[in-house]
């Protein structure tokens, strides 16, 4: 097995039938060597018997992490980060489901030395015309929001361009700039943590370069 090029994460916390089908989603060809890492965060459903089930026979290597309590999405995140070996590191929400390509697509963002953080393009699962999140602005209110949330996807977001910082749902970040940076703010425990950690990028200088082809869906709410 190829050393990987990317660590994807993935924290559940009692999601066993979307975290299969998330798991199942990376099957499709993703064009570059990876790794998986789920960290659950005490489920007492059958999570940790899918991942071990999928696992044995998987083409990439597959890690569960199991925490005995749900110390949330941001510690569970550093936790993956931390145990992970890859020099890009990609997250992935259980309740996401990646197209084919999708990390290669994502990876390809990077060949700007600046470029610390890569966004996807997030479609709602039940209606893959309907945007979820293009990377992430601050409008002119203050309020950081997703860019194009609850449009139908009509190509208007189809230009490789920067934002300020993706959605944690799915992107990736540059190990190096993680390294520089630090990991996610722990007190956050959920919500609110993706741009936190993108405004400290973008305040020591690293860019985020929204890519269109890398599509995945997200079951919403």
């Amino acid at each position: 097995m190829a050393a990987p090029l990317v660590s994807v994460i993935i924290v559940n916390c009692n999601r066993a039938p979307l975290l299969e089908a998330c798991l199942r989603s990376l099957l499709e060809p993703q064009g570059v060597p990876f790794e998986v890492i789920v960290v659950d965060n005490g489920s007492t459903d059958a999570s940790a018997a899918v991942v071990e089930s999928f696992a044995a026979p998987a083409p990439f290597a597959v890690t569960l992490l199991r925490n005995a309590e749900n110390l949330g999405f941001c510690a569970a995140n550093n936790q993956g980060i931390r145990a992970s070996r890859a020099p890009f590191v990609a997250l992935l929400n259980n309740d996401a489901e990646a197209r084919p390509h999708w990390l290669a697509h994502l990876h390809s963002a990077f060949s700007d030395p600046d470029t610390g953080m890569a966004a996807s393009k997030i479609l709602v699962h039940d209606d893959p015309r309907v945007i979820d999140k293009a990377g992430h602005l601050i409008w002119l209110d203050g309020q950081n929001r997703g860019r194009g949330t609850g449009q139908t996807d009509r190509g208007q977001f189809d230009r490789r361009e920067e934002v300020l910082w993706p959605d944690g749902c799915a992107c990736m970040y540059r190990r190096a700039m993680l390294d520089e940076i630090g990991l996610f703010d722990e007190d956050l425990f959920a919500y609110g943590d993706d741009a936190e950690l993108g405004l400290r990028a973008r305040i020591a200088g690293w860019r985020c370069l929204y890519v269109p082809e890398a599509v995945v869906l997200h079951h919403r709410g």
